[in-house]
């Protein structure tokens, strides 16, 4: 079986990391799988992508698009060109494709255009949200996908419901969680902690990069303002989203508990995240690491394409509602934020389900 397996965003370095592990274990043992690593170059910033491939000992990709940045159909036309190139130069029998950045929907369209079939890995979630363009990729990619590979009984409802058929559904697990098992004895302090005399435990952890509360310069202040006053005590460590510091410029915030810093290595930034009182974000992915973690989470989001973490989870979405973060941020400091599990298949083995799924799809090539 021979695999291309596609990434180009922060999210989907941490799914492929495990997947890849899995499948180098099964070549040693003989299984006849092979692959090639597609990068995109969707997030081609040193703190963004490269740092990633390290900390999460991802090996060089086969091949680099440099798809670099642009509006979204400047940057999934040009994934869409330099991918066919790829994929006429490199035959294969399925292309992988994970999350729901630009580039899953991009590599899915041209992979099915070439009659390849395509595995989308964390199929099905939504956030029925068109307002979003991730919302647009999960949608028209699961449109054109081949075999699911889904996080959550959710995610596999929402595909029943859609019309796919069960067979093609394959109920896996959260892969991005098997990047987080691996690497918890591996979790770094940031030497801007010591640097700064910082207890880890006395921070509020914020991370900010959709639209709706970064573009405003204004609404971003708002925000910023209201934790500021609902944290004591505490440092608020503010990784910046290249997205968000422009606006975070123009409003001139100056306020010594407010560490801004580089977009952060994975292995730093969750170490931040197990060790703080509180994590604000408008970020998927940080939802369900601060679930595993059971740290209690804070989004600034009206919906979340991850409803486990708050039915299941530590996570609370409060929107744009003041008032709600205000009493959010004293629950989270006074210790009496909800007692939250982990969903299930959420344990670390996803990448291990997907192998093996892949391996008897395999198998039916040749029946």
């Amino acid at each position: 079986m021979r695999l291309t397996i596609v990434a180009g965003a922060r999210p989907n370095f941490l799914k492929i990391a495990p997947l890849i592990r899995e499948i180098e274990k099964v070549r040693l043992q003989g299984v006849n799988i092979s692959y090639r690593l597609v990068h995109t170059g969707q997030h081609y910033d040193e703190n963004l992508s490269k740092v990633f491939f390290r900390d999460l000992q991802i090996p060089e990709p086969d091949a680099n698009l440099e798809a670099g940045s642009g509006s979204h159909a400047v940057q999934t036309a040009t994934i869409m060109t330099g991918f066919e190139q790829e994929l006429i130069n490199n035959p294969c029998d399925i292309v992988v494709v994970v999350g729901d950045v630009n580039s899953t929907l991009a590599c899915s369209i041209v992979a099915k255009k070439l009659n390849i079939k395509v595995a989308h890995i964390e199929a099905g979630i939504r956030s029925f949200d068109m307002t979003m363009p991730e919302e647009i990729n999960r949608m028209v990619t699961d449109s054109i996908t081949d075999y699911f590979f889904t996080p959550t009984e959710t995610a596999n409802e929402n595909l029943m419901k859609s019309g796919v058929h069960a067979s093609t559904v394959y109920y896996v697990g959260n892969i991005m969680i098997d990047s987080l098992l691996h690497s918890r004895n591996m979790l770094r302090k940031p030497t801007f902690i010591a640097a700064h005399d910082i207890d880890p435990a006395k921070c509020v952890v914020l991370t900010l990069h959709r639209p709706s509360n970064v573009d405003d310069p204004e609404h971003l202040k708002m925000l910023l303002d209201t934790i500021l006053k609902n944290t004591r005590d505490y440092h608020i460590i503010f990784p910046v989203h290249p997205r968000t510091k422009k606006s975070l410029d123009a409003i001139g915030i100056n306020d010594s508990r407010l560490i801004v810093t580089e977009p952060m290595n994975y292995l730093s930034f969750n170490y931040l995240v197990r060790s703080c009182a509180v994590v604000v974000t408008d970020s998927g992915g940080v939802q369900e690491e601060t679930t595993v973690m059971g740290v209690p989470c804070i989004t600034l989001r009206n919906n979340t394409e991850r409803p486990e973490t708050v039915d299941i989870g530590t996570n609370e979405l409060i929107g744009d509602d003041m008032n709600k973060l205000e009493v959010a941020l004293t629950n989270a400091l006074d210790g009496k934020w909800k007692q939250g599990a982990i969903p299930d298949l959420w344990d670390g083995k996803t990448a291990q389900r997907i192998v093996k799924a892949l391996l008897q799809i395999s198998s039916s090539f040749t029946e």
